[in-house]
């Protein structure tokens, strides 16, 4: 499962090395990149305990976001961080509509 998510989070997969050292050096970066990913999705976590309507930040929505805000700046900043908003509220929603409706199923007869 960590692997999956590193080849789909931080490109572990998109290495074309020829040598051990090179590889070596990629395989470190990527899985030290998804760490940080990992380590700032647990500390927001670990900081919101309020129930606004949204899921928590997961890894991919803090890669969005760093994508969004460092790498590639626009000067739109204020509709990408709304667009997240918007995305997490609406992912949240469909989470609860899906476990009401399992809920529902398994307690019929």
């Amino acid at each position: 499962e960590s692997f999956q998510a590193a080849k789909s989070q931080v490109g572990l997969d998109q290495h074309q090395v020829r040598r051990w050292d090179s590889w070596h050096r990629f395989t470190t970066l990527a899985l030290a990149a998804l760490a940080v990913l990992a380590i700032c999705a647990a500390d927001i976590a670990d900081q919101d305990h309020a129930d606004n309507g949204l899921i928590k930040l997961t890894v991919n929505e803090i890669r969005r976001l760093i994508n969004a805000c460092i790498i590639h700046p626009i000067s739109d900043l204020a509709h990408r961080l709304h667009w997240s908003g918007w995305r997490r509220r609406h992912q949240a929603r469909a989470r609860r509509a899906h476990y009401t409706r399992r809920l529902n199923l398994e307690l019929q007869p």
